[in-house]
């Protein structure tokens, strides 16, 4: 608690009286403590961020038909190698990289040549045997960041597969 002490002091013939208080902090540092340790365990540290997918159910299967011209395939591949083409056809399948000079200005540009028709681009990522989650990740990065409103994840055909080794 608080602690008042008095204490005479005699200086040129004056009595005058001082008093020094002296407060014990010893409470309120426990107090201290408690909220601390109480705020610690009741904050939640960090949210996980994770992207939603919309994935239709196993029995459901729809067809729906699209243009050639608005297509453009992925297909990441082993040692962070990244392969696509236009269309339906993967005779003529090129390879790109993960910056922002490779897939990315990819699909800026097909993305404006598509909306220059007043139709939207789709994308269509097919991860192979060969590929790892964090390939696949970045490409839905880059679909969102070149804002493709409209991206498929697909199996990668044994074709495929074989082109890409």
């Amino acid at each position: 608690m608080a602690e008042i002490t008095a204490t005479n002091s005699n200086k040129g013939g004056k009595r005058s009286t001082r008093k020094n208080t002296k407060v014990d902090l010893t409470p309120m540092v426990d107090l201290g403590f408690l909220l601390i340790t109480f705020f610690v365990f009741t904050t939640t540290m960090s949210m996980t961020n994770a992207m939603g997918m919309v994935t239709p159910k196993e029995d459901t299967i729809v067809e729906t038909p699209i243009a050639e011209s608005t297509v453009i395939t992925v297909l990441p591949a082993a040692n962070n190698n990244l392969y696509y083409y236009e269309g339906k056809e993967s005779s003529n399948l090129k390879m790109t990289d993960y910056s922002a000079t490779g897939i990315r200005k990819i699909l800026v540009d097909k993305k404006k040549r598509v909306e220059a028709n007043g139709k939207d681009a789709i994308l269509i990522i097919k991860p192979s045997k060969f590929s790892n989650f964090k390939n696949v990740v970045n490409i839905i990065d880059e679909s969102k960041i070149c804002i493709y409103k409209r991206y498929f994840l697909d199996k990668a055909s044994l074709e495929d597969e074989l082109k890409i080794q």
